[in-house]
């Protein structure tokens, strides 16, 4: 009766291990390669899933979703033979798990090998400037080669990226010099380049402001010139007046030669007053206006008349009011005749 118990116990317990291994459970976004026998049968999908125990073996579970993978830096030689350390970053997908599985040892291992064999025969055709400048050239051509070699994998390539570029601590040092130059002769070119523009615009500001200066200069002349032409115009006009004036007067009052005489006379002492004048000019009339002058006072001293006529030795001089013709000097003020002279 013990041994029939032991018998169902052991019966149940394989029973228990045949249900738990049939059953399989794939998670979502993975693949289980199921080899039977030692040869590919199938592949799981995700979910529930049922093998037969002791038949079929599970041989890989791989993920099917993007994969990054961070490869260490790989050192290569530019085209100017100056060693860089380069850093990629490869996007890889599974799309073909029995591919990924059996054609492939290792796809990752495979993946790194080609990408850093590529990447030093994408960086040997560039120079140093070049290879720091050109990202996206180096990652397009990455992805190309290590998408169209991993094909036949079962896997895509999707991007590649590059991390970093370091060149070595020389180059590094020899790379910040230069930088370092070349942005002491720019700060250079353009301390010149402003000085320059600052100094055409000084000069076309000056330039600017000589021409209105200048043009300021001769309106005012203009103005200036205007207005003595007008001062004279006005001056001349008067002066005009003035000796219309005094030719009417002279024509008026019938001025004798021995007043013109007279006032020469009285006009003598301020031509001389100046230090200046030295010489005098005499009209050659001024004989004759003397003579008249002369005898004007003796025949005022005789006591007859201007003309030479006698008077009456008891007659009194005419007052100035009583002339029925005065005597007009040249600036038109009337005169009687000249006062008589005592002995």
């Amino acid at each position: 009766m013990l041994t029939a118990v032991i018998i169902v116990v052991i019966f149940v317990a394989i029973l228990l291990v045949i249900g738990v291994r049939s059953v399989r459970i794939v998670p979502q976004a993975e693949q289980d390669v199921v080899e039977r026998f030692g040869r590919y049968h199938r592949t799981l999908k995700s979910g529930f899933n049922i093998v037969v125990p002791f038949v079929d073996n599970i041989r890989e579970r791989i993920d099917m979703r993007d994969q990054v993978v961070s490869f260490p830096p790989q050192a290569a030689i530019t085209q100017d033979n100056l060693s860089v350390n380069v850093d990629t970053v490869v996007y890889y997908r599974v799309t073909n798990v029995y591919d990924a599985t059996y054609k492939v040892a290792n796809f990752i291992t495979a993946v790194e090998q080609l990408s850093s064999a590529t990447l030093r025969n994408v960086i040997g055709g560039m120079d140093l400037e070049q290879t720091l400048t050109s990202r996206d050239q180096i990652n397009r051509e990455l992805r190309s080669v290590l998408d169209e070699a991993t094909a036949e994998w079962g896997i895509k390539v999707s991007r590649v990226e590059l991390k970093a570029i370091d060149p070595s601590e020389s180059i590094q040092e020899a790379m910040e010099k230069q930088m370092r130059a070349d942005r002491d002769k720019r700060a250079q070119i353009l301390q010149a380049e402003g000085e320059k523009q600052s100094a055409i615009l000084r000069a076309e500001g000056e330039k600017s402001s000589a021409v209105l200066r200048a043009r300021g200069s001769a309106e005012a002349e203009t103005v200036r010139a205007k207005a003595d032409a007008e001062a004279m115009t006005l001056r001349a006009r008067g002066e005009a007046d003035a000796i219309a004036m005094v030719f009417k007067a002279l024509h008026s009052g019938k001025v004798s030669q021995e007043l013109l005489a007279y006032q020469y006379l009285q006009k003598l002492p301020e031509i001389a007053r100046g230090d200046a004048n030295k010489v005098w000019i005499v009209p050659s009339e001024m004989g004759k206006a003397l003579e008249g002058i002369g005898g004007f006072f003796e025949a005022v001293r005789d006591g007859g008349a201007p003309d030479g006529r006698g008077a009456d030795p008891g007659e009194r001089p005419e007052a100035p009011g009583d002339d029925p013709e005065p005597v007009v000097d040249l600036e038109g003020r009337g005169y009687g005749r000249p006062p008589v002279l005592d002995d």
